[in-house]
């Protein structure tokens, strides 16, 4: 028995990086996923990809960021299936890396858009459909730099912050249903945007994107009861929010 067998998954930034091979993953263990992102090139191969493995999934090439979309998304999931199993939040900008004082506010209140906003309208939007499944699981790819505060890296630092509130705010209001709502730090991985903050760095001495796929299910399984937690790659582990390090 696949271990997502039938379940319905919703992954956003499934062109490429950790998006693109959770996506993978989840079908490769039985979910039809609805496969999210700009790139239509991306998804297509995503697409050739999981049905030269046998699976199924559903292309939907929008910008998270126009809400009014994500809201005829939920609607169009509600009218096919009727339920969401699971949410891979996964899609989120760099904004670059800059002092405080020189981020343009452009730049600024874009890294909020998707890294925050857009994550809220998902929850907006699909929290009836999670509710839905006889276990709902929200997944949130955030970053130790909502942690570590490191000097240059104020926007993305103070969304994936923002973002682990409000993630941790859902768990809250999960509780007592049948959602499960855990934080995900993958660490430093081997994707654009990690090529786009560190330029100088190897990018083989860092663990390719389909590594932490294994974990991702595991999270996304109906077996997985940790509610509000941060979920480090590196170590394995659940942590409370309030120790995060």
């Amino acid at each position: 028995m696949k271990k997502l067998q039938d379940r319905i998954a919703l992954v956003t930034g499934a062109s490429r990086g950790i998006g693109y091979h959770a996506a993978l993953g989840f079908a490769r263990e039985g979910a039809h996923v609805i496969a999210v992102a700009r790139t239509v090139g991306g998804l297509e191969e995503l697409d050739d990809a999981i049905k030269a493995e046998g699976g199924a999934a559903t292309l939907v090439p929008l910008d998270i960021t126009d809400y009014d979309a994500l809201d005829r998304l939920g609607a169009e999931i509600d009218k096919r299936w009727g339920r969401l199993d699971i949410l891979l939040a996964n899609a989120g900008m760099l904004g670059g890396l800059s002092p405080l004082g020189h981020i343009e506010p452009k730049t600024f209140g874009k890294v909020f858009d998707l890294n925050v906003t857009a994550n809220w309208r998902l929850i907006r939007s699909l929290d009836p459909l999670l509710r839905a499944s006889d276990a709902g699981r929200a997944i949130f790819l955030s970053s130790g730099a909502a942690h570590s505060t490191r000097p240059f890296w104020g926007a993305y630092a103070a969304s994936k912050a923002a973002l682990e509130a409000l993630a941790r705010v859902y768990a809250g209001e999960s509780a007592k249903t049948s959602i499960r709502v855990v934080i995900v730090d993958p660490g430093a991985m081997r994707t654009a945007m990690r090529a786009q903050a560190m330029p100088g760095e190897d990018p083989e001495t860092l663990p390719d994107p389909g590594e932490i796929v294994p974990d991702l299910v595991m999270l996304a399984s109906p077996q997985m009861q940790e509610n509000g937690k941060i979920y480090k790659f590196a170590s394995k582990k659940f942590l409370t929010p309030q120790n995060p390090a």
